[in-house]
């Protein structure tokens, strides 16, 4: 199994203009030069945190998703993020994983953070996603998801990377690092989170902190409060290698949801 080569786009974000933060992400990624089989976005990449779907919801194939299959393409990389999608008169926080074929898969958002009222905007998803990636199984979430653990649930190991993009703010950036590390510890994966900086529209402050933790809950990666593109390797044999020494997904309680 060959390692996998994942970028952390870590950034502000122009308030409400997908026009502008789509132009900043692609100059962002052009200028990294480094080679990477996934570019990871933050949530709502191209809007910010906001409420205020109706404005800005897309149909799905329209602007964003043709600007990610061209940047997935050029880039030869997955490009990965959640932004607001409109379908049969629902909105909802969708996350696309386009890769450079133009195949995709999308996940919608479970867990609707009630505290900012994303519940009374958004539908809320029905089911996550396991996708693949050379050989590596990854999946993503989206958030607030990150607070509730059942729904990450790893089981019989379906996937070696968790993925969460997020705008998780500032107030509440122990409850980030501390749930990413024990999903990670709990789950035996990988664990890669994508914040974003800098204020929003409604004068939310983020941290970021986005990071890279491996299956046994050691940060490998860690940036707080800065711009930036970083890419980093996940060796499989070293996962292997832990499972394989310390199976605790065998005595893993059986459920069904």
């Amino acid at each position: 199994m060959q390692d996998l080569k994942v970028t952390l786009v870590q950034t502000a974000l122009h308030w409400e203009s997908p026009t502008a933060n789509m132009g900043m992400l692609e100059e962002k990624i052009w200028q990294h030069h480094t080679e990477t089989d996934m570019i990871v976005l933050p949530e709502m990449f191209t809007t910010g945190f906001t409420m205020n779907a109706a404005k800005h919801a897309e149909p799905m194939n329209l602007t964003t998703m043709k600007w990610m299959k061209q940047m997935a393409a050029q880039t030869n990389a997955v490009v990965t993020g959640s932004y607001i999608v409109k379908e049969q008169n629902q909105y909802f926080n969708r996350l696309v994983w386009m890769q450079p074929t133009g195949v995709y898969q999308y996940y919608d958002k479970r867990h609707l953070f009630r505290m900012a009222s994303e519940n009374e905007v958004y539908s809320f998803g029905t089911k996550k996603i396991i996708t693949e990636i050379k050989g590596w199984k990854i999946c993503p979430l989206i958030c607030y998801d990150l607070r509730f653990p059942v729904w990450s649930r790893n089981v019989k190991n379906e996937y070696d990377v968790l993925l969460y993009v997020a705008n998780w703010p500032t107030a509440r950036i122990i409850a980030w690092d501390t749930l990413l590390k024990a999903r990670a510890i709990e789950n035996i994966s990988y664990v890669v989170g994508v914040n974003r900086i800098g204020n929003d529209g409604n004068e939310v402050n983020y941290l970021g902190n986005s990071t890279v933790i491996d299956f046994k809950g050691e940060s490998l990666f860690y940036k707080s409060n800065d711009e930036i593109v970083h890419t980093h390797t996940l060796h499989y044999d070293s996962l292997v290698a832990f499972r394989n020494k310390f199976p605790a997904d065998l005595d893993a309680d059986v459920f069904t949801m």
